[in-house]
């Protein structure tokens, strides 16, 4: 977190900033950002859409205004069933809006229309969950958005660059296989509780 604060302090016009993280792994890089940059904090709650036989990968996300980003290549390439697209993503809806009231509680975070919106995550792997919090994003006017992350793949981070109007990531790799675990000396998944405790150290700063 501390090396992408730094990457970003580092840019022209960010003085009007809002953090938006994206829970879970997003979290704590986004408060460090929002700390070293002196900029409020909100979440920006995306679930990925599982795929139905390995949830541990997607095919697309679902964003905290309820729309679906979908690969929809990647979708005909696995021959799923409109039956199972709509399960999968009615099944990501539920679980953002049970996020979305544990994280804030309903209330709307900062308003970003017509600032410097920095949309944080832990690592940018296939790109989509980052996609969909920028088209949500862009829904609500901001001057810009500026998609951030300490690592990522060299394919993400170029399918970003085409949505987003900068792209801050300070560790792209380019081999042909990429988990954002790999790129970090110390990793474990960040749970539902942690995050948290986190936005109540946040509140505690300040940050919130």
């Amino acid at each position: 977190g501390r090396r992408l604060a730094a990457t970003i302090s580092a840019m022209e016009g960010i003085a009007d900033a809002v953090v938006s993280a994206i829970p879970a792994g997003g979290v704590p890089v986004g408060i460090e950002v929002a700390r070293v940059l002196k900029a409020p904090l909100r979440m920006a709650v995306v679930r990925k859409v599982q795929i139905p036989w390995n949830p541990e990968a997607g095919f697309g996300a679902v964003t905290w205004d309820g729309r679906a980003i979908l690969n929809r290549p990647l979708m005909a390439g696995l021959g799923l069933s409109e039956t199972e697209v709509n399960a999968a993503v009615a099944k990501a809806r539920k679980n953002v809006e049970e996020r979305m009231e544990k994280f804030t509680g309903g209330r709307e975070g900062p308003e970003i229309a017509g600032r410097t919106a920095i949309l944080v995550d832990d690592g940018l792997a296939t790109g989509y969950t980052m996609l969909a919090a920028i088209e949500a994003t862009r829904a609500a006017s901001p001057r810009r958005i500026i998609a951030a992350a300490p690592t990522g793949s060299l394919h993400a981070v170029t399918l970003i660059a085409g949505k987003a109007d900068l792209v801050a990531c300070p560790n792209v790799r380019t081999g042909r296989s990429f988990a954002v675990a790999q790129a970090y000396e110390r990793w474990h998944d960040i749970t539902d509780r942690e995050v948290q405790e986190l936005l109540i150290q946040a509140r505690e700063m300040g940050v919130i």
